[in-house]
């Protein structure tokens, strides 16, 4: 099995894990992470089948679980799944080209402050949904293979993604234009050719961005479109993101990497399964209990960090 995607329930007591099968598994964390837990509570409170192929990504409103498979995306109830009714709220699918494409769609991203959502994959664009009225609003196009990551500048309202082109590209949301790109295999501190020029992710914070995949993890300033530290790690990572006054990255190999801005290597922190896909990290105020990094790749498992010095235990889909 492998877990591709995670995501926590509005009132952060609960964890969505979407594997290859199509499967989405919910878990109670608040159950996981009692002094009274036992075995049980570690397996899923609920199973169901969502997609006919793999869920690639999903994401959390205040209500809804949004889950993405091959072409198209779902929602569904989180106060409904719970319930173990596990019935799509509605699909949608984005304007493809011809009715006989089908692209994996493997990443969302939520704008809160337009109140929509941004997919894109394997038809090379960025799709953004309106999630009041369901309707396909704008396509950004400009990159030339797979988009694999999305990232949003929250400050302005601008969005980053990444793909197999090698490319990072910085979307004004207001004028839907391309206004920034980065073509990191380009740069030669950067480069790994044996490992290829594909972007498989990236995070922002500010007038920060790190991104990593066939080309080194590496951290950029985006105002100038600089790299200004080379992570020290060979394995292409596919997943990071920025925490606290830290860099957390996952990818092949089994553990979870801490990183320090200036490029150290604070910790690394192994997990069970041989490879990563996902990290999660649950920093929903309605549950401080409940505040904890899962981590998720190429097993049934997903790992449970209750800080980020050691593997607490795993939950198994």
């Amino acid at each position: 099995m492998t877990i591709f995607s995670q995501s926590v329930s509005p009132c952060g007591k609960f964890l969505a894990a979407g594997n290859n099968y199509g499967q989405i598994a919910i878990f109670s964390l608040s159950a996981a992470l009692s002094s009274e837990a036992k075995e049980e509570s570690k397996k899923p409170v609920v199973t169901f089948q969502a997609h006919d192929g793999p869920v690639y990504s999903m994401v959390s409103t205040d209500r809804h679980l949004l889950s993405a498979g091959d072409g198209e995306v779902k929602a569904w109830l989180w106060a409904e799944m719970l319930k173990k009714g596990c019935k799509e709220l509605w699909r949608r699918q984005p304007p493809y080209r011809t009715s006989l494409e089908v692209p994996e769609i493997n990443a969302l991203l939520l704008v809160p402050k337009e109140n929509s959502l941004i997919l894109a994959g394997g038809d090379c664009q960025l799709h953004t949904m309106d999630l009041e009225t369901g309707t396909f609003t704008r396509v950004l196009r400009g990159h030339t293979d797979y988009i694999h990551c999305l990232a949003l500048r929250e400050r302005s309202p601008e969005v980053l993604s990444g793909g197999e082109d090698g490319a990072v590209r910085l979307w004004d949301l207001r004028t839907a234009k391309e206004v920034q790109t980065i073509e990191v295999y380009k740069h030669e501190e950067c480069s790994r050719p044996h490992n290829g020029r594909w972007i498989g992710c990236l995070a922002t914070d500010s007038d920060w961005m790190v991104c990593g995949g066939g080309p080194a993890l590496t951290l950029w300033h985006l105002r100038s479109s600089t790299p200004t530290t080379i992570f020290p790690i060979r394995a292409p990572q596919k997943h990071v993101t920025f925490y606290q006054d830290l860099i957390l990255s996952a990818g092949q190999g089994r553990c979870v990497n801490q990183w320090q801005l200036s490029g150290e290597l604070k910790a690394q922190v192994p997990g069970s399964s041989p490879g990563l896909l996902s990290l999660s990290l649950n920093q929903q105020p309605a549950a401080p209990e409940c505040k904890v990094l899962t981590a998720a790749g190429n097993s049934c498992r997903v790992d449970v960090f209750t800080n980020l010095g050691y593997r607490a235990f795993s939950l198994s889909f």
